[in-house]
């Protein structure tokens, strides 16, 4: 597949999880990409890592929370189809997450999406403490 980055073998991507990676777009934003297990061929799914409703990561280093194949954002619970990015509960209800296409060729998971170049695996940046909270509390 000419244009096509291996990023990771499939068999890496935890079933319980997502694998996160940085991409440039034509306009050298670095963006987030995580990879996720859906049950439909061919076994992963990518999605741009920013839940839909507000600028909040849904993996912000330790994988992304899935439950019963839905992605949960960690704000406002907010939960995304890992197959298909639409989310038609919470804050999220009615928008889908912007996928990122790829292949699976061998176990060998390519990023083959022409608006994006790998950069590293892990995200933009390592150092970010993880999602934010609304709530009043803290710890």
């Amino acid at each position: 597949m000419s244009g096509a980055t291996a990023i990771v073998y499939r068999s890496e991507v935890p079933e319980g999880g997502s694998y996160r990676f940085t991409a440039e777009d034509a306009f050298g934003n670095e963006t987030e990409v995580i990879l996720v297990p859906c049950e439909e061929d061919p076994g992963v799914r990518a999605w741009v890592n920013n839940c839909t409703h507000e600028d909040q990561r849904l993996d912000a280093g330790r994988g992304a929370a899935i439950r019963d194949g839905e992605i949960i954002c960690p704000r406002h619970g907010s939960m995304f189809d890992a197959c298909s990015g639409e989310c038609d509960n919470g804050e999220a209800s009615g928008t889908t997450l912007p996928g990122v296409d790829i292949a699976v060729e061998d176990d060998a998971v390519l990023l083959t999406d022409e608006h994006y170049d790998y950069l590293h695996d892990g995200g933009v940046n390592d150092g970010d403490d993880g999602p934010g909270s609304t709530s009043h509390l803290s710890f």
